[in-house]
Order: C-alpha cells, then structure tokens, then sequence
C-alpha cells in the first residue's frame, strides 16, 4: 500500500506527491502573492470536498491550518504565479488526480 506524503516548494512552483522517498507524481501549481504569502511548515490533509463551489475548481484539500488548503481554480491562467491567498491552487484535472491518490491525514511540507 502506497504511503504518500506532498510537498509544495514555493521556490519553483510544484506540488510534488512522493510515495515514501520516491516522487512519482509533480504537478505546477500557483502560489500566495507577498501580501498572503503561503505559509512554509508541516500539516496534514483534515479534510476532502469535491466540487466546493466559487474559484476553488472541481476539488478542496483542506490543511491542518485553518483557511488554507490545496484546492483547483477558475483560473487556470494563475498556475505558475503567485497570485493566491495562501492557498495552493492546481489544474483541476490535478487537483482531481491527485484527490483520488491521497487519504485524510496525508502529510504536506510546504517549503521555501
């Protein structure tokens, strides 16, 4: 059974979902502008809603910080750039692929 854990670096905007020590999935992503910067540490994945509705795309993960999570977008233009509240924004094709790989309390490093 596969054992995954995410990391975010914010230095080259990518998701990377590894299992164990392998990374076996990256995905581009878009990131918080400087004055809602994503904030860097660990958490976990505490919650998972297809189709939340407004620019948050066809699915949220929600983080072990309140209000942020790692979600789609509206605005697939945005990927890339750091343009977010904080959150993690992905391709909805991705953040779909990615839903369906990851169980709750999936670990996530967010790094500089």
């Amino acid at each position: 059974m596969p054992k995954y854990r995410i990391i975010v670096d914010l230095s080259d905007y990518r998701l990377h979902l590894l299992d164990g020590d392998i990374v076996v999935h990256t995905y581009p992503v878009a990131i918080g502008k400087l004055a809602t910067q994503t904030p860097p540490g660990n958490y976990t994945i505490v919650n998972k809603q297809p189709n939340p509705g407004g620019p948050f795309g066809a699915y949220w993960l929600g983080l072990s910080k309140p209000h942020y999570g790692i979600h789609g977008t509206n605005d697939p233009s945005s990927i890339g750039r750091s343009v977010s509240h904080g959150c993690v924004r992905m391709y909805n094709k991705d953040v779909l692929e990615l839903a369906s790989l990851v169980p709750l309390h999936t670990r996530v490093t967010i790094r500089k």
